[in-house]
């Protein structure tokens, strides 16, 4: 069956529009995601009054970096939810952290990255787990990064508001610690603790592009982002999160991603949790 659009979309157009995807996010779009990429930029063209793909595409290789950032924003995929793969954040809470506060108590200092945070559910998750798990929290210095190209959910995610059936996957105890409830106007909402978003820095990052930060992280939770790049994309990444990682830090991916023949940097502490491998570096550069 012939499917009937509203604006003609070509092959050529998919080409270019893919392309541009790539160069500016380094997510690889297959064949399959032809009909995602049709859908949600012909709402870009009604919004923008434009009357086929052809405008559209030559409006973004003119360089408009408003619409560039609103092309980036409606293609980039944002599923989440709070606790998401909950083993990932039992894992921090029962070694991770306890390994962090032994090896770091010099410096009194933890650093985590939630790379990909989408709407916040995650970083919060994160923020949440911390406080759990450290129960003498003064003195500490720690802070969480959450990035993510798309400004749109950025937004979202600062703001520390949720609709209150997003939160059905967290514990009663959690939700009565950590979550506000709205009043009058603001019923079926819900605000996160101040005390979690005080732990939290959110800032606009694209990861195939150069990274700003300056110090290093002893972990990064970067789940189900790196299936959308290509094979040499991936190894590049995790080269670059490596590099940035502790020694011993801790990388946290995806249930369905993996580092198999893409780094050898890491060993594999199971369930999609890996650990920078020191004594493989050293190897490697006597090696050299």
């Amino acid at each position: 069956m012939r499917l009937v659009r509203d604006y003609e979309f070509t092959d050529r157009h998919f080409e270019a529009l893919r392309g541009l995807v790539g160069e500016h996010t380094g997510i690889a779009m297959s064949e399959a995601k032809r009909e995602l990429i049709y859908s949600r930029l012909a709402r870009r063209l009604r919004q923008l009054g434009l009357h086929s793909f052809d405008e559209y595409c030559h409006l973004l290789k003119q360089g408009d970096e408003a619409e560039l950032s609103n092309f980036v924003n409606a293609v980039t995929t944002n599923l989440t939810a709070f606790f998401r793969e909950s083993h990932h954040f039992d894992y921090l809470r029962d070694t991770v952290l306890p390994a962090l506060l032994k090896r770091n108590h010099p410096s009194r200092r933890i650093r985590i990255w939630s790379a990909g945070c989408s709407t916040g559910e995650e970083p919060y998750s994160i923020a949440m787990t911390v406080r759990e798990g450290i129960p003498r929290f003064d003195g500490w210095d720690i802070k969480i990064l959450a990035s993510d190209i798309d400004s749109n959910v950025l937004a979202q995610a600062r703001s520390g508001v949720y609709p209150e059936d997003r939160l059905r996957g967290v514990p009663q105890e959690q939700f009565r610690r950590w979550f506000r409830k709205g009043k009058g106007e603001n019923t079926g909402l819900i605000r996160i603790a101040p005390e979690l978003q005080a732990l939290i820095t959110f800032a606009q990052l694209n990861l195939m592009q150069p990274w700003p930060m300056r110090g290093t992280f002893d972990v990064i939770f970067c789940r189900n982002v790196v299936i959308y790049f290509d094979k040499p994309t991936q190894r590049t990444l995790f080269e670059r999160f490596s590099n940035i990682l502790n020694p011993e830090g801790y990388l946290v991916i995806g249930h369905s991603e993996s580092l198999f023949n893409l780094s050898d940097r890491f060993q594999s502490l199971g369930k999609t949790i890996y650990q920078r491998c020191v004594y493989a570096e050293g190897v490697r550069r006597r090696a050299g």
